[in-house]
């Protein structure tokens, strides 16, 4: 396994459990146990009250610039020149732009499961959940996606909750 297929896994693991931990607090409802699948399941698997869940996980960066920059990467010249020229005035359609193509990109997805929920992590600093949810009656769930519920960690750490986008 290369360190960005770690680096990735661990992840999805820090952001399954984050949510997990929200679900149970929020719901009173056991969820436990979580493990990594492979590419033809979603990502994540648990148990939700006994039962057998996947977790399909996406994050949540904003441009590809910014993933670099929050993961860390060594950014190039050009890519900071790029960072440094954006219009943060413009969040709320960066926000909903990023949500929504994320969304759509889940939405063609397949998986061998029963039961699958998406959990979609907010990774950009600059993005509140006060934002996601001002901005909920504009998001574009596709029809016809395989999820049975859509979810998103409102901030890295996971500090200010979940927020329910789906159903």
């Amino acid at each position: 396994m290369t360190p960005a297929e770690q680096e990735k896994i661990e992840l999805e693991h820090e952001a399954a459990r984050l949510f997990m931990r929200h679900w149970e607090r929020n719901t009173g409802v056991p969820i436990r146990h979580i493990w990594h699948n492979r590419p033809t399941k979603p990502d994540v698997s648990c148990f939700l009250d006994g039962e057998r869940l996947d977790l399909e996980i996406a994050h949540l960066y904003g441009t590809e610039p910014e993933a670099m920059a929050i993961l860390g990467r060594d950014l190039s010249a050009k890519t900071r020149e790029e960072l440094a020229l954006m219009d943060h005035d413009r969040q709320d359609d960066r926000l909903l732009n990023a949500l929504n193509r994320i969304l759509a990109a889940k939405a063609q997805k397949t998986y061998k499961s029963d039961r699958v929920w998406l959990v979609i992590r907010n990774a950009n600093s600059l993005w509140t959940k006060d934002d996601i949810e001002a901005l909920q009656h504009r998001i574009e769930v596709p029809g016809g996606h395989p999820f049975e519920q859509i979810w998103i960690v409102a901030d890295m750490k996971g500090d200010s909750g979940i927020v329910q986008l789906y159903p």
